[in-house]
């Protein structure tokens, strides 16, 4: 295969105003709503979930409480998203690994298996050293790696995770093993980055904007973005889609999902309350200290995006050898 589909900027930056504006869209919570985050605390995932959670309390009046379900390389988080009893006191951060965790075996679970409400968030992958790392571009570790496959390790997720495919992905269009690298597993980004601080591993694949601080600080050094579109953060940072031969990028996705068959009129509440807290300064400034850019797309969009996206990885997992025989 030579490159991956998508695009960070893809629907960055999109404009509002097209939220669900049926009249039944009147539903409002009327106890404490729990938001499940699939992953650690301390990454991207949950710090824009906890945003969106204290902003959609102040919005609804109720607590909106986010509850960290980590494990299984996230089937335990998506599933308790799934299985939640569909009346609106349950939703949560789905994120690409929905549609990435059936092709590797680990469940049945798919993007079928929710109720898209909105996507919030498509960081494209980043390429992160140490300080003091002997790399200074993504060819010089690619280089090294092709020439001594398997002494470098890498982290930034579970393995089968979106950050673990971004890398085994990347060396296989690059006409390499994908396992050149040795993929260590870890609970998130943040506890990747800790794992790369103690040089426990020799580079971390998550986004730019999850390594913003100690990139920002010196410590950790990014060779490059998985992108056609520089990161807003960092504009100077290399892309892959033009230093690599193969093009390869590759962004991920968290959005804000539901129960399967959550009733449409607590979806389309949903969906208009993120819109217009997305809109909204507040979000535009938080997001700004992140690095990011605001991304909106409603839950038409976010299910065509769930959708294409579970076709095209399942390509890039059969592709590195990863995909378990049906």
């Amino acid at each position: 295969m030579n490159k991956a589909i998508f695009s960070a900027a893809i629907l960055a930056a999109t404009g509002f105003g097209h939220a669900a504006v049926a009249q039944d869209c009147n539903w409002v919570p009327e106890r404490p709503v729990n938001v499940i985050v699939p992953w650690g605390a301390g990454g991207t995932t949950d710090a824009n979930a906890r945003q969106l959670a204290t902003a959609l309390q102040d919005r609804f009046g109720v607590p909106f409480n986010v509850v960290n379900r980590t494990g299984g390389n996230g089937v335990t988080g998506h599933t308790a998203i799934s299985r939640a009893r569909p009346d609106g006191y349950t939703i949560g951060a789905a994120t690409v690994e929905i549609d990435t965790m059936h092709w590797f075996g680990l469940t049945d679970l798919t993007y079928e298996d929710i109720t898209p409400i909105a996507l919030m968030n498509m960081p494209a992958a980043g390429v992160i050293v140490n300080a003091d790392s002997p790399f200074e571009s993504l060819t010089e570790l690619l280089d090294y790696a092709r020439e001594n496959p398997g002494e470098l390790t890498a982290s930034g997720t579970a393995l089968g995770g979106i950050w673990h495919l971004a890398l085994a992905g990347m060396l296989e269009a690059e006409g390499m093993d994908p396992q050149a690298i040795r993929w260590v597993p870890s609970q998130g980004s943040a506890s990747a980055l800790q794992e790369l601080l103690a040089h426990g591993v020799d580079m971390v694949t998550p986004s730019l904007e999850e390594g913003k601080s100690l990139i920002d600080s010196g410590e950790v050094r990014a060779l490059a973005y998985m992108s056609d579109t520089p990161s807003q953060a960092f504009p100077d940072v290399p892309l892959t889609a033009e230093e690599l031969d193969s093009g390869w990028t590759l962004a991920a996705f968290t959005s804000i999902s539901g129960p399967k068959d959550l009733p449409e009129n607590i979806t389309c509440s949903y969906e208009a309350a993120l819109e217009e807290i997305v809109a909204s300064d507040r979000w535009a400034e938080f997001r700004a200290s992140l690095g990011a850019p605001v991304v909106w797309g409603d839950a038409a969009q976010l299910r065509s995006v769930m959708e294409a996206y579970d076709e095209s990885l399942g390509a890039t997992i059969e592709a590195i050898g990863m995909k378990k025989n049906d």
